[in-house]
């Protein structure tokens, strides 16, 4: 399974970041999508030191042209892409009526149809020698919209609405080309430093919260076992889907009294920090994030959830109706 042209979108930081290191430990030629030079350039350094052959081409992924010439000169010049994983994404935390016209526009951009562009310029060269693989990185909010989130939960809803569609249509004429989703849980990235923010508290994923490194695993398990049509990473992952199958209208009820509050820090947000919706946050003239966020003392890199996932679920719709029952129960006795 070594050996393999892999493209990764938002590879300079975070998941991406992650994905592509595994990638290269299994001695794969990666090639990287990003913006930011610094973080594309120690993206490299990673590849190459696990052990694999990386290639930087800087992308705007809301850019489609960018993103297709991106794939072209990946075909021309280094050979024929096995698989393509999505990533990128930028977002805004804050109150719906906070976020900007043209800010909300520029998430949509990036986080949903970047992946739709980056899925267009896979399948332009995928379809024609009938094999290959693509892996979308989604989010339990792709199922489960959270307050302060309105702008990512509309981007991972659109891709999992946009991947089963294309899922049928590629079953429907018998494709050897497979697209996969990788559902997420809270994962310790850079994304909490970067992303513009108009919370008045450092934003924070909600816990139980998960290393790049062990969520990474997921997608490449994912890329060997594409005919899956999902997979769900860690145990909250499960829980949320299953609280909010069984009990969508008190899960909203919840969320709305403990999703502000269980999102932010008891720290005040940093006027200085930086916001990487227009422009990197790993530019010229920042720095390079790497993989992990700030929440190394919090995060775990171990989970019996993507074991489950792997072995078809049958643990995760236990546990996940276990879970949903209990905060069903909760809810009902408040």
């Amino acid at each position: 399974m070594s050996g393999r042209i892999v493209v990764v979108t938002g590879a300079s930081g975070g998941i991406g970041r992650a994905v592509a290191q595994g990638f290269g430990a299994r001695g794969d030629t990666v090639v990287l999508l990003a913006r930011g030079e610094r973080g594309l350039a120690g993206a490299v350094r990673d590849v190459q030191d696990a052990g694999g052959t990386a290639v930087a081409l800087p992308t705007d992924v809301a850019d489609h042209d960018a993103v297709f010439a991106a794939a072209a000169r990946v075909e021309q010049e280094i050979g024929p892409i096995d698989t393509w994983v999505n990533v990128a994404f930028t977002s805004v935390f804050a109150p719906f009526r906070q976020i900007e016209p043209d800010e909300y526009k520029r998430v949509t951009e990036v986080s949903y149809l970047g992946f739709v562009y980056g899925t267009m310029a896979a399948l332009r060269h995928m379809t024609p020698r009938d094999r290959g693989t693509i892996v979308q990185v989604g989010s339990a909010l792709a199922y489960r919209g959270i307050p302060l989130q309105t702008a990512y939960c509309g981007a991972k809803h659109a891709i999992q609405g946009f991947n089963e569609a294309l899922r049928c249509e590629l079953l429907h004429e018998r494709s050897n080309v497979h697209v996969t989703m990788v559902q997420m849980p809270a994962v310790n990235t850079p994304q909490f430093s970067w992303v513009l923010s108009r919370l008045p508290r450092q934003a924070q994923p909600v816990p139980p919260i998960y290393q790049p490194e062990w969520v990474a695993r997921a997608v490449l398990h994912a890329a060997d076992h594409p005919k899956r049509r999902e997979y769900w990473v860690g145990s909250s992952t499960a829980g949320t889907l299953a609280a909010n199958a069984l009990a969508p209208g008190l899960l909203d009820r919840y969320l709305g009294r403990t999703g502000y509050r269980s999102q932010q820090t008891g720290t005040a947000t940093d006027g200085e920090r930086p916001a990487n919706l227009w422009d990197p946050a790993d530019g010229p003239d920042g720095k390079d994030y790497g993989s992990h966020g700030i929440f190394d003392k919090r995060a775990v890199a171990t989970d019996p959830q993507l074991w489950a996932s792997q072995h078809h679920g049958v643990l995760v719709g236990l546990a996940g109706a276990v879970l949903a029952g209990a905060v069903g129960l909760r809810l009902a006795r408040r």
